[in-house]
């Protein structure tokens, strides 16, 4: 079904040609409308990143019902159109399609507890995605999501470039959250990166870390703050692991933080940023990893994943990376990718 305000578009046309200019063009497809992809959808219109956003979901009631309450509120945001649909065929022409869909995680579960059902449901959507939108950048957000964008990646046959995850972006926001608020600067002023896995291996680059141009491990106590210890390190680290469980345990999801995370990839693409993020994608024998989807800071463009950064590390975070991709590949083996 197509949900669209008519009279809302024909309104703003009314002061000229200027505002027709500075409109997006883009068209991004949300394949499944649950709480993440409605939010995302949500992030998308109200950052302007789209033109049109399409809803795709089997649950004919759900997504229609998602379409309108966004749609009504679209007097409300840069001007685009809203379409709900359980026709696949809806996302065609779509610029960017982000994937959503999948078994919802539990509290007590872990995001590879999902693999399965996850994997099977990739196997029969992708190709029927790729069919209509073959030249779609594919932004893969489903949990386990490295596992996940490894198995898009197979099952659609589109270049590496095409389908990336969106990994640890939603990690590295929450990381740069922590050391924020330990130090006592603008979230804005850490530039601070989670690799690996998108779950319990992930790996914090502390030894690339800086604030404001300063390396975070050579920095004194500002404003009387406590300095970041190892102790305190180790507490940050895993904080970004397990917050996502500690959400999911008091009100049944993760929706706001992934839906903005996932927003900013497609504004990424859509725009043509070339903007350095921490998506997952293939390896291709960086750092001597290959045949495995994780996450490094990569370019982001309307290509979709570039070149991976060579980001230094220490050791001790190489051995942890590469014990992150060898945990990634044991999980994809044992579902036969």
């Amino acid at each position: 079904m197509r949900v669209e305000n008519e009279t809302i578009e024909a309104d703003e046309t009314l002061g000229g040609g200027t505002a027709q200019a500075r409109r997006p063009t883009a068209k991004v497809a949300v394949v499944g409308a649950g709480a993440v992809g409605a939010t995302l959808a949500y992030a998308v219109l109200m950052r302007g990143a789209a033109r049109e956003v399409v809803l795709y979901d089997i649950d004919t009631a759900k997504v229609r019902a998602q379409a309108l309450d966004l749609a009504h509120g679209i007097q409300f945001m840069p001007m685009a159109h809203v379409v709900g649909t359980d026709e696949i065929a809806a996302c065609a022409g779509a610029d960017v399609v982000v994937v959503t869909a999948g078994a919802k995680q539990r509290p007590g579960q872990t995001r590879m507890d999902l693999a399965g059902s996850t994997v099977g449901l990739v196997r029969t959507l992708m190709p029927q995605l790729v069919d209509v939108a073959p030249d779609a950048v594919y932004v893969m957000v489903t949990n386990p999501v490295d596992v996940v964008t490894w198995a898009a990646l197979r099952f659609s046959g589109l270049p590496r470039a095409q389908v990336l995850g969106s990994g640890a972006v939603l990690d590295s926001s929450r990381f740069r959250y922590l050391i924020a608020r330990h130090v006592g600067v603008a979230v804005q002023n850490v530039h601070a990166y989670i690799a690996g896995e998108h779950g319990d291996t992930a790996v914090p680059l502390w030894s690339s870390a800086t604030i404001g141009g300063v390396p975070l491990l050579d920095l004194g106590p500002l404003d009387g703050r406590a300095t970041l210890t190892e102790a305190a390190r180790d507490a940050i680290a895993h904080d970004v692991v397990h917050s996502a469980y500690e959400i999911i345990a008091g009100k049944g999801a993760t929706s706001y933080a992934i839906g903005l995370a996932s927003s900013r990839i497609v504004e990424a693409v859509v725009n043509d940023e070339h903007r350095v993020m921490p998506v997952s994608s293939l390896m291709t024998d960086q750092h001597g990893m290959g045949d495995v989807c994780l996450s490094m800071p990569t370019m982001v463009s309307h290509a979709g994943a570039g070149t991976v950064l060579p980001t230094p590390m220490s050791g001790a975070e190489l051995a942890a990376l590469r014990h992150s991709a060898e945990t990634l590949r044991a999980a994809a083996r044992q579902l036969g990718l």
